[in-house]
């Protein structure tokens, strides 16, 4: 049997897990997750975790009520943050950062670029970041169930090659097993299409707003960017131990494409330059060489008229080198390009990034 190899991954976590009986924080289903999150982190892997179950988690503090409106979800959910925050907390002997998200973060170009930075920041620092759609502002979640969804955003942000999607069944079946006996797991899923999506049933769980569906989609999404997904079964111990040791628990989908030429072909065809750099030797030698980020110092000269997070290039002399995203716009590189990271600052008047291009966002020619 081959084995399941990552290297940073998202773990989807849904509201079942978290309040079985539809409100409050349980722990019972999460301490076998938090172990192989412990055990994944000592063996260097980084993990970012998205939690559903706020609105579960915040229902007791209000009184019994029949068909619950949106103002009221979004109350639940202002008060469920905290617990499901603490929740977590008590499960880990390291740091965790709450990062709340709305769909609009991530179609705004300074409110993603900015999340990813973060994100960045806190992996960096041995930090676990714990990510959930903004319940208390934002209604299409609520809705929809799009946490599934949200989890594919995060592993693109985050640069991810793994997905986890935490269920409250074994995987993908090619019949519903609580209707069909003989129905088989499908442990590998090579092209999430349409005959895949019709296997997907009804809705979900009574607590959470999604269900297969939604998973399915999330796989799509993570698959089209070169992310693996796994749907496993979060309820069963054993799913996390199987995981420890290398192999596949539930249906792992096959990205398209893998992580790297996913993001090759997405810089390369997907944007269009918006200007360009010229980098000196050091640079040239720290970006071929060393697969470095482009800082700053290194930069001699630019051209174009760009904003923060536009594609450009990287020539040295009459060659080109790269294309990356900017950590800034044109007139603020132009500033600072030829400084040192401690000059940074006092050339911009606030505290700029330490990177001109990060590594993470450029692709080399």
């Amino acid at each position: 049997m081959p084995t399941f190899e990552w290297r940073r991954g998202v773990i989807k976590v849904g509201s079942a897990l978290i309040a079985p009986n539809g409100e409050g924080c349980r722990t019972e289903h999460l301490l076998a997750l938090a172990q192989f999150i412990n055990a994944s982190r000592r063996q260097g892997k980084e993990l970012l975790l998205v939690s559903s179950g706020a609105v579960a988690a915040g229902r007791n503090a209000f009184p019994p009520i029949g068909k619950v409106t949106l103002a009221e979800k979004q109350a639940m959910a202002a008060v469920g943050q905290t617990r499901m925050m603490a929740n977590w907390a008590r499960l880990f002997d390291f740091p965790t950062a709450q990062i709340l998200m709305t769909h609009g973060d991530i179609r705004d170009r300074d409110r993603y670029l900015n999340i990813k930075a973060t994100i960045r920041e806190l992996l960096s620092h041995g930090i676990l970041p714990i990510i959930n759609e903004n319940d208390s502002v934002a209604t299409e979640e609520l809705k929809f169930g799009d946490n599934d969804n949200l989890g594919a955003l995060v592993a693109l942000v985050a640069d991810a090659d793994t997905l986890f999607v935490c269920t409250d069944v074994d995987g993908l079946y090619d019949a519903d097993p609580r209707q069909n006996p003989g129905a088989k797991l499908l442990k590998r899923v090579e092209k999430v299409d349409q005959q895949i999506m019709q296997l997907a049933g009804g809705r979900g769980s009574a607590v959470g707003t999604g269900g297969m569906l939604t998973k399915l989609q999330a796989a799509q999404k993570a698959g089209a960017n070169g992310i693996q997904t796994l749907i496993l079964n979060g309820y069963k111990t054993e799913s996390f131990e199987s995981l420890a040791r290398g192999h596949v628990p539930g249906t792992l989908f096959e990205p398209g494409l893998s992580l790297s030429n996913a993001k090759k072909q997405w810089l390369r065809h997907s944007l269009k330059a918006k200007g360009k750099v010229t980098v000196d030797d050091g640079a040239r030698q720290a970006l071929l060489q060393r697969g470095a980020s482009l800082l700053p110092v290194g930069v001699k000269a630019v051209s174009g008229d760009f904003a923060a997070g536009d594609a450009i290039e990287i020539w040295h002399a009459s060659d080109l080198l790269a294309i990356g995203l900017s950590s800034y716009n044109a007139q603020d590189l132009n500033k600072v390009s030829g400084l040192k990271s401690t000059q940074i600052e006092a050339a911009l008047g606030y505290a700029g990034h330490e990177a001109a291009v990060h590594r993470d966002d450029l692709v080399l020619i």
